[in-house]
């Protein structure tokens, strides 16, 4: 079991550090995903079994199974031959990025190929997913956005094959929810529509709570089930606590990550990076450390292959 965690690294330069020895980071990841770091065998639940040191698994002493296994097994790091200092430093790095970092960045930073590192930060999106089952309440702020390629930067043959028609075409909708002063929840969605729109609100937002829109026609209908207000952008962007504001700037915050930081993102893999920004935002108020063991956290029981995240998985 590691130590309290006032003695865990608080900066990039510490966690480098602190975790560039291999036992140090077993017995980290140990404390933190099993209950007083007593491993669990991943095929016989038993917890009676005994740490190889010099083979970094643990042997299961049950006469059933006598299994060995790693602390990668039945997390995000399974099948991995990137070494868990690396990989906790990515993890690190991600978390606590405001802007995002690049596989190009991750590459140079911990010296693996770009592809690698490419997955490698998929696969600490997936741990960054966590969503709730508690509605938002309170004052929530509803708005969609829309996230790609802008016309002016598409070759010419591009655009006139691509681009239809004006602002929102050729682009994917992302819907977003926030409660002020709390957590945002956003994903990617088909369209922008009454129905979809709809049935994001009702889902994600308590009824009766007070639900601040901008003008678009698809919000409309929603006032039997919240104190619905609306503020026309056309005229103003602010009267008394009605705007939209807050969820405006946490789309600010997506769209610089995406246009600045992974500069082109597939619309198959969008909303894995809206996951990420998402986590960021709502841990905002924590430190880099708290951020770093929230994701660590949630590490098992959680698994993508190469093969699942570029689609070639068989149905």
């Amino acid at each position: 079991m590691m130590g309290e965690d006032n003695n865990l690294p608080r900066t990039l330069q510490q966690a480098i550090k602190f975790f560039s020895d291999d036992l140090t980071c077993i017995q980290f990841v140990a404390s933190r995903r099993w209950s007083d770091g007593q491993a669990v065998c991943p095929r016989c639940q038993s917890t009676n079994n005994t740490f190889m040191a010099s083979r970094k698994v643990w042997q299961c002493k049950n006469k059933e199974c006598k299994k060995q296994f790693s602390v990668k097994v039945g997390t995000i790091f399974e099948d991995s031959p990137i070494s868990l200092d690396k990989w906790l430093t990515a993890m690190w790095m991600l978390v606590n990025c405001k802007n995002g970092v690049s596989s190009y960045e991750i590459h140079r930073a911990i010296g693996i190929t770009q592809k690698s590192a490419w997955f490698m930060l998929h696969r600490l999106r997936l741990a960054m997913q966590n969503g709730s089952l508690e509605k938002l309440s309170g004052n929530v702020e509803a708005d969609e956005t829309y996230v790609g390629g802008k016309a002016k930067n598409m070759h010419k043959h591009k655009r006139e094959a691509k681009i239809k028609g004006r602002g929102s075409v050729g682009k994917i909708a992302v819907m977003g929810l926030l409660e002020r002063k709390g957590n945002v929840r956003a994903k990617v969605i088909k369209n922008a529509d009454r129905e979809t729109l709809h049935g994001e609100v009702k889902e994600q937002v308590e009824t009766g709570a007070n639900l601040f829109t901008d003008e678009w026609r698809a919000y409309q209908g929603l006032d039997d089930q919240y104190v619905h207000e609306v503020i026309n952008h056309s005229i103003e962007y602010v009267r008394g606590h009605v705007h939209t504001n807050g969820i405006e700037n946490f789309w600010s915050l997506l769209k610089r990550t995406i246009g600045g930081t992974y500069v082109s993102v597939e619309p198959y893999h969008l909303s894995k990076y809206v996951d990420e920004q998402v986590f960021r935002f709502n841990e905002r108020k924590g430190t880099d450390k708290d951020r770093f063991l929230g994701v660590l956290k949630t590490v098992s029981g959680k698994r993508l292959t190469y093969d699942e995240l570029v689609g070639n998985v068989r149905q």
